[in-house]
């Protein structure tokens, strides 16, 4: 029983130092719908615009290495499930990465601030994903 106890109590510890319960465990969705100069956006839990890449089909990430530096994948946890539009797609190094409609998400390492959209059509393959 003691432990137990300890167990639960240093995983409660452990989800209040990470921010607390997973959104996905709250049956809450991934990415929030943000206001820009582009019009409304998906976002992250913080407010950083999501973008799609090109490139990426047949619901796969094709970014990883030094892309995916640049364009940080949209990660899921491993017991994440998908949730309406949004599905998950598994990353050639096992994990797992948010996707909606099908297209695999990510932020921009450039984008400063919330509801900066510095990352729409570079390289003409890669665009802010819309809900």
């Amino acid at each position: 029983m003691t432990r137990t106890f300890r167990v639960a109590a240093l995983a409660l510890g452990l989800s209040a130092a990470l921010g607390g319960i997973p959104a996905f465990a709250q049956g809450k969705e991934p990415a929030m719908t943000g206001k820009t100069t582009m019009g409304p956006v998906l976002t992250d839990a913080k407010g950083m615009t999501l973008y799609v890449f090109d490139k990426d089909a047949g619901g796969k990430s094709t970014c990883n290495g030094s892309c995916a530096t640049n364009w940080p994948p949209l990660m899921a946890d491993a017991a994440a499930k998908p949730m309406g539009k949004y599905t998950i797609v598994t990353r050639d190094d096992g994990s797992k990465q948010w996707a909606y409609g099908g297209k695999p998400l990510y932020t921009w390492a450039k984008d400063a601030k919330a509801g900066d959209t510095t990352g729409d059509g570079v390289n003409n393959v890669w665009h802010i994903a819309k809900p």
